[in-house]
């Protein structure tokens, strides 16, 4: 069912400029981001965010959700994952875009989701206490914010110690003509709503983090299914 990420040997990991080289080619802010999103937001769950959804599936049914787990989930869009949740956890679910949330907000309400609250937040920023969650999952945000490290730090914060840190995302290809497109191409996937080159190894260095597991997930599986759990 999942196909693994090519091995990340040490020295690519630990390289000598993996703690400070760039993630990516482009540069982004949050008022950029937001007026994506909410543009996005009236078609993303028939275009972009069906396309993805075979992702999300498996992402859910890897994280073995335990009754009474408290999830949360950044970046939480319009809601698609929200029904997918046993409903003997609880979920929360954070977004900068109000458009996106309204319609997630909608979904609740339909689904009769008794078991979910949503906030508007900077995933940068998070207004939780620390060590508040169980499982902390982010789908599909990470290669669009601003300062990824920075969002990771605080997912880790939040997450109780034991806990597990689960991003689903696109990295930069482990080819060279690969590597080379998604660079060249990054400034305009930022429109759809993501950076086409993000560095995962040098993310993982400077994010502190440890993966139990990076798993290939979608069709074409040019998307990776990252979980760490927290020390």
């Amino acid at each position: 069912m999942f196909e693994p990420h090519r091995p990340l040997g040490r020295e690519e990991i630990c390289g000598p400029d993996a703690a400070t080289r760039a993630l990516s080619v482009t540069a982004v802010e949050n008022d950029f981001v937001y007026k994506v999103y909410e543009y996005l937001a009236p078609v993303y769950d028939y275009t972009i965010g069906l396309g993805l959804h075979p992702g999300r599936l498996d992402a859910i049914s890897r994280m073995r959700i335990r009754s009474g787990d408290r999830v949360l989930e950044v970046g939480v869009g319009t809601g698609v994952n929200l029904s997918l949740y046993p409903r003997d956890c609880a979920v929360t679910g954070v977004d900068l875009s109000s458009k996106m949330l309204e319609k997630a907000r909608k979904r609740v309400i339909r689904k009769g989701l008794r078991n979910v609250r949503l906030a508007e937040m900077d995933a940068a920023n998070l207004r939780f206490a620390d060590h508040s969650f169980d499982l902390v999952y982010a789908p599909y945000v990470i290669s669009v914010v601003p300062d990824p490290v920075a969002v990771t730090r605080e997912m880790l914060r939040v997450c109780k110690p034991g806990g597990r840190i689960v991003i689903l995302n696109h990295f930069r290809s482990d080819s060279r003509i690969g590597s080379w497109l998604e660079r060249v191409i990054s400034p305009f996937t930022l429109y759809l709503g993501f950076k086409s080159d993000l560095d995962l190894p040098a993310f993982l260095v400077q994010a502190e983090l440890e993966p139990l597991s990076i798993e290939k997930v979608n069709i074409p599986r040019i998307w990776s299914l990252v979980t760490c759990a927290k020390s």
